[in-house]
């Protein structure tokens, strides 16, 4: 899954950014585990498998 399609489904789901940052990377919060978590910003690039993993689980979306 690429970044840009990340974000379109998690927006779908309910989750917003922040507008803040940690370490360069955009976080966002949701309303589903009522969590901040961050995702990269690369655009067209594919998620890491470790990395999707990670914010599946800290998001709560089933992706």
């Amino acid at each position: 899954m690429k970044y840009n399609e990340l974000h379109r489904k998690l927006r779908l789901a309910g989750c917003y950014p922040t507008g803040k940052t940690r370490n360069g990377h955009p976080e966002w919060f949701s309303p589903i585990t009522n969590q901040c978590f961050t995702t990269g910003y690369h655009g067209k690039e594919e998620v890491a498998k470790g990395t999707f993993f990670s914010i599946k689980k800290s998001s709560g979306v089933k992706l």
